[in-house]
């Protein structure tokens, strides 16, 4: 069953926004810290009518929703145990939001295009595991745009700020540190390297003050930008986040949390 998203009404209070680091694919196994934080998050969160995720694991030329009346959960990945490809989250479509959000892409000047069978990735499934457990709210997912810089990404999301007075949650799903040779290189137990968190500490900096000239710039402003994100679509999500919020000086940093040496848990909220 699918929700009638043309029959939301406009809510007083805006819902917020996420950011979050999704890790490893192996989080539901072992939740850690982690998994503590994103159920404490979810249950503090007024139910949503809808959610739409960014994650970094869909990636496509053009702005991409997926009208899925029924998302399958993909396992994107493989090497793990067989434990893990038994998991399901078997939340509903939400293809009247999917149509509804193309349709705020597309009056900012934006291509957008639909996909009929995308289903949801680990950058999807892992978090909303923890944060909504239940799995009975209509979920989507839109695509990244890698060959597009971090502006472009910033002005995707202020397209999607109308629906969050439609009670959208817009869950944008990546990692504030993403280096993989460097995580399998890492020695078990040893201490996050300088240029780790070095990185790490300007982009709370930034966005604590609210300076979206530097975060976009990252690459050429922020310490070690390239070290920590050889490939930048992990990053990515964030900016469509800043893009959808309303100041992003407010925001909430939370779960503060590393994971083999490298990588950064770090999540945020824009209310």
């Amino acid at each position: 069953m699918t929700a009638n998203f043309s029959r939301v009404s406009i809510t007083h209070m805006k819902t917020p926004i996420l950011f979050v680091s999704h890790g490893a694919p192996t989080l539901p196994l072992e939740p850690g810290d982690t998994g503590a934080a994103w159920r404490k998050l979810g249950a503090q969160l007024e139910k949503p009518a809808a959610i739409l995720v960014v994650s970094a694991h869909w990636t496509t030329p053009v702005p991409t929703l997926s009208t899925a009346q029924h998302p399958a959960t993909i396992h994107d990945f493989s090497g793990f145990p067989a434990e893990l490809y038994s998991l399901r989250y078997p939340a509903p479509g939400a293809p009247d939001m999917a149509r509804a959000a193309a349709q705020a892409v597309q009056q900012a000047g934006i291509p957008v295009e639909l996909d009929e069978t995308r289903g949801l990735d680990h950058g999807a499934w892992v978090p909303l595991t923890f944060l909504f457990p239940d799995a009975d709210i209509p979920v989507t997912q839109l695509s990244l745009q890698p060959a597009q810089n971090p502006a472009w990404h910033v002005a995707l999301g202020k397209a999607l700020r109308p629906l969050r007075e439609r009670g959208v949650l817009i869950l944008c799903s990546g990692s504030i540190t993403h280096n993989l040779r460097a995580l399998f290189a890492h020695p078990q137990g040893a201490a996050v390297p300088q240029w780790v968190s070095e990185f790490r500490a300007w982009m709370a900096d930034n966005i604590s003050s609210g300076d979206l000239d530097a975060l976009v710039e990252y690459r050429t402003r922020a310490p070690h930008a390239v070290q920590n994100h050889p490939t930048d679509e992990h990053l990515l999500p964030l900016f469509v986040a800043l893009g959808a919020a309303d100041k992003i000086e407010s925001a909430t940093h939370l779960n503060q949390v590393m994971t083999y040496g490298i990588l950064a848990m770090d999540a945020w909220r824009f209310d």
